[in-house]
């Protein structure tokens, strides 16, 4: 899948970039960080240009996410008719509330896999789309440039580059839900010694 992808990307350039990279922003699970890693190396060869290529990508990416903002913002009411009276659900609106812009940043591009649940939450909790846009803008630039900006600067070692990224995500993404176990660990083991005091 990835190397046909990658052979159809050489043969119809930013456009199928783009339209991939959409795809990928409505949770598709699809190689986008390989492509776009690629995309960087193949502006360094020539076969793209990385000023058009870029700009695509990040159009492409932007409208997929917003899509699937857009899901979970006119999921709100299913949602919170069902799960209102959760303390849970309480409890992960505040949390996005507070938490919501840096977790949209960082998913773009450090923890791609948290990529589209962000997304829904984001409309799901009814962060503000401007709000929600900004920092999906941000990220995606980040992750598009930056991404691209290894493919293009290691060249013919992007698969090597690429291979990294996906290991270096996987422990973070490992890292995230180890922190999130021993939080919960320590509210329970709180709640647990104040309930028997």
């Amino acid at each position: 899948m990835s190397e046909y992808l990658l052979t159809q990307v050489i043969n119809y350039g930013a456009p199928l970039l783009g339209i991939i990279l959409f795809i990928g922003g409505l949770g598709i699970p699809l190689p986008c960080t390989l492509l776009v890693v690629a995309a960087g190396a193949f502006a360094h060869q020539g076969i793209l240009d990385w000023r058009i290529t870029s700009l695509i990508g990040i159009i492409g990416v932007l409208l997929g996410d917003s899509l699937s903002y857009a899901l979970g913002f006119y999921s709100y009411e299913k949602i919170s008719a069902r799960f209102r009276a959760a303390p849970q659900w309480r409890q992960a609106e505040r949390s996005f509330q507070n938490w919501g812009a840096l977790s949209i940043f960082f998913s773009r591009f450090l923890v791609t896999a948290i990529a589209l649940p962000v997304n829904l939450l984001s409309g799901a909790t009814r962060l503000p789309f401007q709000r929600f846009f900004i920092y999906d803008l941000l990220g995606e630039t980040v992750w598009v440039f930056g991404y691209g900006g290894l493919g293009y600067l290691f060249g013919s070692q992007w698969e090597t580059v690429n291979e990294f990224l996906g290991n270096f995500g996987g422990v973070v993404l490992g890292l995230i839900f180890f922190g999130f176990g021993i939080k919960q660990a320590w509210n329970w083991q709180t709640k647990k010694t104040l309930s028997n005091n």
